[in-house]
């Protein structure tokens, strides 16, 4: 990748957080040495299990935090370095829950035209008319304008949020788990919506989610975040081909089939996730890892180069 629209360089997140009564506080690495790009068009999808740290990764990249150690790039310029408004402009987030994302005491209208306001964009005139232009790009019709969040069906809200983060035309739309509070029946609807909106606008996606069959649909490639680190970066189809890292395929086996006598599927990971306060040594994946050998117990397992990056001694074949 020659010039990544967002790029990601070794960064670190660390908190410190506290561990109980008397114990005082100790460093929570959220975010350990990811080192990502996100190519201009391209769908990339960031999966793992809660807690891994996907979320952290959207903050930063947002501009909502700032990094520990690393540097986040856009266009080749140090987000550090770019005004928060003038970032805000050119990244958008759509968050997770759009019952808790939207200010249930405005209309639709002025939710959709507060990114216009807050950057005082264009004549206070001609915010109506923008409002009702993103509004048709989402597919909501225009009687819903005057509405309130608590007047709209969960799938209404996420495209008020859609319409929202578009509103500014930015070049990257941050989607962190965009369908998981929605009902199945409205989360094709709103995946379909964003690939259309993809292609129309020229949109960058980073998708955020922990649901397989989303990230299968929607992204060109995959990054796999376990305890802070991608252990495993590739094309979708490759990855869900033929995962490389045991932590990949465990997550794969977990999806369940619509085939009963299947079963529950069994991942072998055990119920016990790790405590990310005191991280495993060597490979931080081997309490889990039935492939697990003893220079995984002693040895930090390096990331291969090339278009499938995988951080295992044993990657599988």
């Amino acid at each position: 990748m020659e010039h990544p629209l967002i790029q990601i360089r070794d960064v670190t997140k660390t908190y410190r957080v506290g561990t109980g009564l008397l114990r005082g506080k100790r460093d929570l690495k959220a975010v350990n040495g990811v080192t990502l790009g996100v190519a201009k068009g391209e769908v990339f999808g960031l999966v793992g299990e809660s807690g891994c740290g996907k979320t952290t990764a959207a903050k930063l990249i947002l501009g909502l935090e700032q990094p520990t150690s690393g540097e986040i790039l856009y266009h080749q310029r140090p987000t550090a370095s770019i005004p928060r408004r003038e970032l805000a402009r050119c990244v958008q987030p759509v968050f997770q829950d759009p019952y808790a994302s939207l200010n249930p005491r405005k209309s639709v209208a002025s939710i959709i035209s507060l990114p216009l306001r807050v950057h005082r964009v264009g004549a206070k005139a001609e915010w109506p008319q923008r409002v009702a232009e993103i509004m048709a790009v989402v597919g909501l019709p225009p009687r819903l304008a005057g509405s309130y969040p608590n007047q709209l069906s969960g799938g209404q809200r996420q495209r008020v949020a859609v319409a929202r983060a578009l509103i500014m035309h930015p070049d990257v739309v941050v989607c962190d788990e965009p369908t998981s509070a929605l009902d199945v029946s409205v989360q094709a609807q709103i995946l379909n919506l964003l690939l259309d909106l993809r292609a129309e606008l020229g949109l960058t996606y980073l998708l955020i989610s922990h649901n397989l069959s989303v990230v299968e649909h929607m992204a060109s490639r995959v990054a796999v975040m376990y305890l802070g680190r991608i252990v495993e970066e590739s094309p979708t189809a490759d990855l869900f081909r033929s995962p490389r890292h045991p932590y990949t395929r465990a997550l794969l086996d977990s999806v369940l089939t619509p085939e009963p006598e299947k079963g529950l599927p069994e991942t072998h990971l055990g119920i016990a996730y790790p405590n990310p306060i005191a991280p495993p040594p060597g490979c931080t994946f081997h309490p889990r890892c039935p492939h697990a050998r003893e220079i995984c117990r002693r040895q930090p397992p390096p990331a291969t180069d090339g278009d499938r990056r995988v951080e295992c001694h044993f990657p599988l074949q």
